[in-house]
């Protein structure tokens, strides 16, 4: 089987309300890239690069992208290395992709997904079969509350979600510390002992020491973790060595180099793995390893991804011991098949047929060949940024 063609598609979606976090501005899901790649086997295959110009790593190491990089990069660089390769050969893929271009992971991640779609298609078989197995069936669902969300507005919606089975709510930070502790203190008294709440202020505080200071305040009400307080592996450091609570980075760990860091330095207690940022499923399973290794528990997050990218991220979430936090993925809403009001109800519709299905607070892992989905283009049409 080769590489013979590929198709790119921007995507925007419209939004429940609107969801930013302390580094972003722009509404998620306005301009993502659905990539379709074919074989001379017609055997084809998806991926989605979740690509946002905002988000990048620690102090400029690694960079935004966009759909339109998506689309410069895989026409100039990555169709080029690759092209006539068989897909099965995914360890050579990358190394072509890497020697083609440096960086550019979320254009290199939609590549990788569309790959493992088309060999779990090849040989009958879910992805996470091709990533080691199955370790749980449900993955549990974090409900995100963006950080521009008025308090009231914020609790009110925390119950809702929590009502529609939400076990664990992820309150965006970093903005205004005050704020996020009287947040905290109002979101704790709503949802009660049950309920895990943590604080993501990606990278939002000025400093360690006040990352520490407020940390250890929010603490007082039962903080399960702060999610990337600062900016920089030796900054995280100091916070996660200054607090009681478990500290997790996320855009601190990009590539499995960083992740190598995370572990030397004792940089943070826990490691939010995408598969985008990692530039793929191939490195965020390698990712995974690493921190199994160590003693790092790991949860599976992303950047408000549709049907396509969730469904990596379910094969991903679903396939490592150590993944057992909850994840922010959004819980699949097609129009005409809505399955919650609030919970994680991220977008108005979605690019595939049928939505993962939702029980008890958790996405259960698709068992279809490859990534377990249909793609339906109509939606894709629809929806196509001209």
């Amino acid at each position: 089987m080769k590489i013979t063609g590929y198709e790119i598609y921007e995507v925007s979606i419209p939004t429940r309300r609107k969801h930013t976090w302390a580094s972003s501005t722009v509404d998620v899901g306005q301009g993502y890239a659905i990539m379709k790649i074919t074989t001379d086997a017609g055997i084809e295959g998806f991926g989605e690069a979740t690509a946002m110009p905002e988000w990048g790593g620690d102090i400029g190491r690694y960079y935004g992208e966009s759909a339109g990089t998506t689309r410069v990069v895989m026409r100039q660089n990555l169709f080029p290395a690759i092209e006539g390769m068989d897909p099965f050969d995914i360890d050579r893929i990358h190394r072509k992709m890497d020697l083609a271009i440096r960086g550019y992971n979320y254009a290199k991640a939609a590549v990788d997904i569309a790959l493992y779609d088309i060999m779990g298609k090849a040989v009958d078989k879910p992805v996470y079969m091709l990533l080691g197995g199955q370790y749980r069936r449900a993955i549990p669902i974090a409900h995100s509350l963006g950080v521009v969300m008025d308090v009231d507005a914020a609790v009110e919606e925390a119950v809702a979600a929590c009502a529609e089975g939400i076990k664990t709510i992820k309150m965006k930070g970093g903005l205004d510390v005050k704020r996020d502790l009287v947040l905290m203190e109002r979101l704790r008294r709503a949802l009660g002992p049950d309920i895990h709440i943590l604080v993501d202020a990606n990278q939002g505080y000025p400093s360690p020491k006040e990352a520490i200071k407020w940390g250890t305040l929010m603490d007082e009400y039962d903080l399960q973790y702060l999610e990337q307080p600062v900016e920089g592996l030796m900054q995280m450091r100091q916070v996660t060595q200054g607090l009681r609570c478990p500290v997790c980075a996320d855009e601190s760990c990009w590539t499995i180099a960083d992740a190598l860091d995370i572990v030397r330095f004792g940089a943070a207690d826990y490691i939010s793995i995408y598969t985008t940022k990692a530039g793929g499923l191939y490195n965020a399973r390698t990712i995974a390893r690493i921190a199994e290794n160590a003693g790092i528990r790991c949860n599976v997050n992303g950047s408000g991804e549709f049907g396509v990218g969730n469904a990596a991220n379910l094969h991903m979430a679903c396939c490592a011991r150590n993944i057992d936090l909850a994840s922010v993925f959004p819980i699949t809403h097609i129009e005409g098949m809505e399955q919650t009001k609030v919970a994680a109800h991220w977008y108005t519709d979605d690019i595939i047929k049928k939505p993962f299905r939702y029980e008890d607070g958790c996405l259960i892992v698709p068992d279809g060949p490859g990534l377990g989905i249909e793609v339906d283009m109509d939606k894709i049409r629809k929806y196509e940024v001209k």
